[in-house]
């Protein structure tokens, strides 16, 4: 990941000395508490609302492609605001970067959940989501910055990737709950609330990782990758494959609850098995790459 460039021991050219300058005293099952929930809220936000989906033109006036359009809107900003939030916790540091977009997440869910203006209610998504953008680099660039080389990078990130991956089975089921019992609205209190929880902890537990600077960000090394050929190939598999579960991920709730008339829990169940796919799909792949390394490195 580019914004996990600091984590690793430069020479003093690229802008960075070779030692840590932090001290990170938490174990791994601590770590994963503290970090997990910023990777978590980020993605509950895409998927939690979703059985709420075909109701909501109704209480905001306004049509069902709009509502769809703040969906995409959030998962478009989620990922363009990295190249944003990347370099500047580069620069800044990654606590502050952190905790300003844990703030903006709290203020863009407190309104959500309060206005009834389509547009203002689209404008709040597009907060939310650099909210979370900037949530997600400080928490992954974090994590490189203090397992950088070592085993347990492989663990922590395999258990952030295995949230993330669980999330769209979840997060539906438990917003179809909150909906059902506390209304719509409730969704994103919830989530304001889980924000204002993980970044109160984060300001007391979370130090400052970033690795000494002793010069100038390289902003020419950000256009690297796109001279690559391999990049341009997985970039634009992966697109393709993404792409086509946004599509999916935008339009089934009114396919499915608003033409269908399947339930709000009915729905949450049916989405769930796109997160068992993606589970299954990824040991398969894990296997396949085993197999692989072994046939072409036999013992």
């Amino acid at each position: 990941m580019l914004y996990g460039s600091a984590a690793k021991s430069f020479v003093q050219g690229d802008g960075f000395v070779s030692s840590k300058n932090f001290s990170w005293r938490y174990s791994l099952a601590a770590t994963v508490l503290l970090l997990s929930p910023f990777d978590l809220l980020a993605s509950l936000g895409m998927d939690m609302y979703l059985p709420a989906v075909p109701f909501m033109p109704n209480a905001l006036g306004t049509t069902a492609s709009t509502i769809q359009l703040t969906l995409t809107t959030y998962l478009v900003m989620i990922g363009a605001g990295q190249l944003l939030f990347g370099p500047l916790s580069d620069r800044l540091g990654r606590r502050p970067v952190l905790l300003g977009g844990g703030l903006a997440y709290v203020v863009a869910s407190m309104g959500l959940a309060l206005t009834s203006s389509a547009e203002v209610f689209l404008g709040l998504r597009i907060l939310q989501a650099c909210g979370a953008s900037a949530c997600l680099v400080s928490t992954f660039a974090t994590v490189r910055d203090i397992y950088a080389g070592r085993e347990e990078s492989n663990v922590i990130y395999g258990i952030l990737g295995s949230m993330l991956a669980m999330v769209p089975a979840v997060g539906p089921l438990l917003g179809a709950l909150v909906d059902m019992w506390l209304g719509w609205r409730a969704i994103f209190a919830f989530l304001g609330l889980g924000m204002i929880a993980a970044s109160a902890a984060a300001w007391r537990f979370w130090p400052e990782t970033r690795v000494q600077r002793v010069a100038g960000l390289q902003w020419s090394q950000l256009l690297l990758p796109v001279k690559c050929l391999n990049f341009w190939l997985y970039t634009l598999c992966y697109a393709a494959g993404m792409g086509s579960f946004f599509v999916f991920f935008s339009i089934a709730p009114g396919l499915m609850m608003g033409r269908q008339g399947v339930s709000q829990l009915g729905f949450s169940l049916l989405f769930a098995t796109v997160a068992i796919a993606m589970v299954f799909t990824a040991r398969f792949m894990g296997l396949q790459q085993s197999c692989s390394v072994c046939l072409v490195f036999p013992e």
